[in-house]
């Protein structure tokens, strides 16, 4: 249950609202956006009377959200959210696309790409300078030194920086750099990294995690927004099925899904999604045509020569191809 506040609330009716909701005995937490205030009942809503609950003064109204996951339920906002990354704004009717490489592996690879995904057409830079590795002997990325690299491609190129992080030790020097964070796929569940991201100020994007149903995943959002920040975007990314050759299946069905379920943005990374170069810019059309708010897509000058998922990436003269058919389709849905 959320009791919506009235935005002009006065602190002695603020008050009263809180006292009755303290003999009423449920576990609740205040919620504060730029024009409202929200109260979240945690637990025990299903004692309260919603006409007694209404008739409070200073309730502008009460929703009834049976949903686990409240704060991101399109119930909580019927409008679409637009987050806003440097300016650059992700959701409602707009169409982005971030583009780079998966690993930042030295500063002559990191500014051809930048470079060449600017030209294209991309308003962000991806790239990995912390990398989850399957093998332990697989390149882990430069750290901090990447993102260095990654922040001189921002000040050459003047594209925002997209970046992951790992571990809740490595965020402070991440957001440092960063212009958005990314939670990738293995740490969609990691609530201790959720609750850290959530007390930042920045856009956050969330990857759908490796076998993430749906609601796991809109229920790790809901870790962020309850904990402050409101500014996310979600990313699906493909999940593991018995299929093996693609790396992992796309689920392009979330993408509908998520928007009626969520007034949250909803990206498309088709390049884990299959694994596979040839088969992403496909899936990138796909994905724009069933109303995905935008791509990621890897991009590599060299991809034989990658140091981490150069099968999936596309050179830039392929990445430039796909934004010319990206943009036809566009077109065709406006």
């Amino acid at each position: 249950m959320l009791i919506i506040l009235d935005k002009y609330i006065s602190t002695e009716n603020l008050n009263t609202v809180m006292a009755r909701l303290e003999q009423l005995n449920v576990m609740i937490q205040v919620h504060e956006e730029k024009d409202k205030k929200v109260i979240v009942v945690l637990d025990g809503a299903e004692y309260l009377s919603l006409e007694t609950l209404e008739i409070l003064p200073g309730v502008e109204r009460i929703i009834n959200i049976k949903k686990p996951y409240r704060l991101v339920s399109r119930e909580y906002k019927p409008a679409d959210t637009v987050v806003k990354v440097n300016g650059i704004p992700f959701g409602g009717e707009n169409f982005q696309i971030v583009a780079g490489p998966c690993a930042v592996e030295n500063e002559e690879q990191v500014m051809i790409i930048a470079k060449a995904v600017k030209e294209a057409g991309a308003v962000l830079l991806r790239g990995g300078a912390y990398k989850p590795r399957t093998s332990p002997y697989s390149f882990q990325g430069l750290e901090e030194e990447g993102l260095k690299l990654l922040a001189k491609a921002r000040e050459k190129t003047g594209l925002p920086v997209v970046t992951e992080v790992l571990d809740v030790r490595d965020l402070e020097v991440v957001a440092y750099y960063a212009d958005m964070i990314q939670i990738g796929a293995r740490n969609m569940q990691n609530f201790p990294l959720l609750k850290e991201v959530a007390r930042l100020e920045k856009p956050v994007l969330l990857k759908r995690g490796l076998s993430a149903t749906i609601e796991e995943w809109l229920l790790a959002a809901e870790y962020i927004m309850q904990g402050g920040n409101p500014r996310i975007i979600l990313c699906e990314r493909g999940i593991r099925t018995f299929e093996t050759f693609t790396r992992n299946t796309l689920d392009l069905s979330a993408v509908p899904a998520i928007k009626t379920l969520s007034h949250l943005p909803i990206i498309v990374d088709p390049s884990h999604g299959c694994g596979k170069w040839f088969l992403v810019p496909p899936l990138a059309k796909a994905a724009c045509a069933v109303g995905a708010h935008g791509l990621m897509v890897e991009v590599h000058h060299q991809p034989s020569c990658a140091l981490s998922d150069g099968e999936q990436s596309l050179t830039p003269g392929k990445f430039h191809k796909l934004m010319q058919e990206i943009n036809k389709i566009k077109q065709c849905l406006t």
